[in-house]
């Protein structure tokens, strides 16, 4: 991917982007922008084993704090930055000689979100959501300590990314203007990828609507106000689900996502193009073994990581599931009005906002965040509140005025 700005914080760039992600969260709490800024100063350029002893340690000596304060306030505060920490801290562990602190470190996260919601007021109530034979965890935050029914957003996590980076995009948001807002560990993400080992799937419709049928029996969601939001690659996910499930009002996709396949396709040679359709896994998979250890480390480990929630160790295998993970057949059956994020410089599916909106039936607003405003890049990961003005002016609009 090419820079679009002129300052770096990191020439490795997938670097420079977690750097810019990690700040935006200050916005809403989830880092602090002094402590990001002094871990950063520890790191080595493109060195992934600096990177996660960094960020490990600035999460545990924020954990400390929480851990010390004699305050509820300042605990929740510092689980919450800790958690973030943590979660930044696991984005490079497959590029480090170690890769068994993944998880220990990431419970280390899990542990730290889990403080700070027991911490808040209103509750967060803990929601377990049947899904085949497992749980799927669910976390309500409420937006007043009564029962009154209320407008609910449930906000769907990407491929990558840790439970608690969903409190700075999109949770805090939510509840600052009175909306309920419902998280959760999909299929190959978080505890169901690392305890259940549960891969991703490309039909979210299974995964929602035994969501939506929990929160439709509580008292404090407004049964026709049902908002369903997602990031990264949930920008398919979602839009996925909409075309089967149709109790929302209205969805949410930062940015849009017609085909998640092309993120991984565009590296590809014709002849590697070629064999995925011939069907020809062995080879495939052996030619990738054969160059696996002459990629340059960064490619290396984002390609590790990347096909980690797909649980299996072929590369063949995941690239023909993505074939599935395709909205063109789909789309037309949303019947919601829909907001779609299209950041200037989307890295990973570029263009494809426009696509999705094109492709709808029902209304569709497409946002436009721009390098100007400092709100370009995938997810608009330094705008935070340019991001939460457009997406609930538009939101109260479609809810309450029913204009759009």
């Amino acid at each position: 991917m090419q820079a679009n700005h002129t300052f770096h914080f990191f020439e490795h760039e997938q670097m420079d982007f977690e750097v810019r992600a990690g700040l935006g969260g200050a916005y809403y709490g989830s880092t602090d922008p002094g402590e990001v800024l002094a871990t950063v100063e520890r790191i080595e350029d493109g060195n992934f084993e600096s990177w996660f002893s960094a960020f490990q340690e600035t999460g545990d000596r924020i954990r400390a704090q929480g851990d010390g304060a004699l305050n509820d306030v300042s605990k929740g505060e510092a689980y919450l930055r800790a958690a973030n920490y943590y979660g930044l801290a696991n984005v490079f562990i497959d590029g480090t000689d170690d890769i068994s602190r993944q998880l220990p470190t990431w419970q280390s996260h899990m542990d730290c979100w889990n403080e700070f919601c027991q911490l808040r007021s209103p509750r967060v109530d803990m929601i377990q959501v049947s899904l085949d034979e497992s749980q799927m965890p669910g976390w309500f935050f409420k937006a007043a300590p009564d029962d009154t029914p209320r407008p609910t957003i449930v906000f769907t996590n990407g491929s990558d990314g840790p439970t608690a980076g969903m409190w700075a995009f999109g949770i805090a948001g939510a509840l600052r203007r009175g909306y309920n807002a419902f998280t959760y560990d999909g299929p190959g993400q978080n505890t169901m990828l690392w305890i259940h080992d549960m891969p991703f799937r490309h039909d979210w419709e299974a995964v929602v609507t035994p969501i939506v049928d929990a929160l439709l029996t509580r008292p404090d969601v407004a049964k026709d106000q049902l908002v369903l939001s997602g990031l990264s690659q949930a920008g398919y996910w979602a839009p996925r689900a909409l075309a089967f499930e149709h109790r929302f009002a209205a969805g949410i996709a930062d940015p849009g996502v017609m085909d998640v396949s092309t993120s991984w396709t565009r590296e590809l040679t014709e002849e590697d193009k070629d064999m995925i359709a011939r069907g020809e896994r062995d080879a495939f998979d052996s030619e990738v073994t054969k160059v696996m250890d002459t990629l340059p480390p960064s490619i290396r480990q984002t390609l590790l990581w990347r096909q980690r929630p797909y649980c299996t160790e072929s590369l063949f295998d995941v690239l023909k599931s993505l074939e599935e993970y395709n909205l063109e057949k789909v789309a037309s059956q949303i019947e919601c009005p829909m907001f779609i994020a299209n950041p200037e410089d989307e890295q990973f599916w570029p263009g494809q906002s426009q696509a999705l909106a094109e492709a709808l039936n029902s209304p569709a607003h497409l946002a436009a965040f721009t390098r100007t405003e400092g709100a370009n890049w995938h997810c608009e990961p330094l705008a935070r509140a340019l991001y939460d003005q457009r997406l609930f002016d538009w939101l109260d609009d479609v809810l309450f005025n029913q204009t759009t």
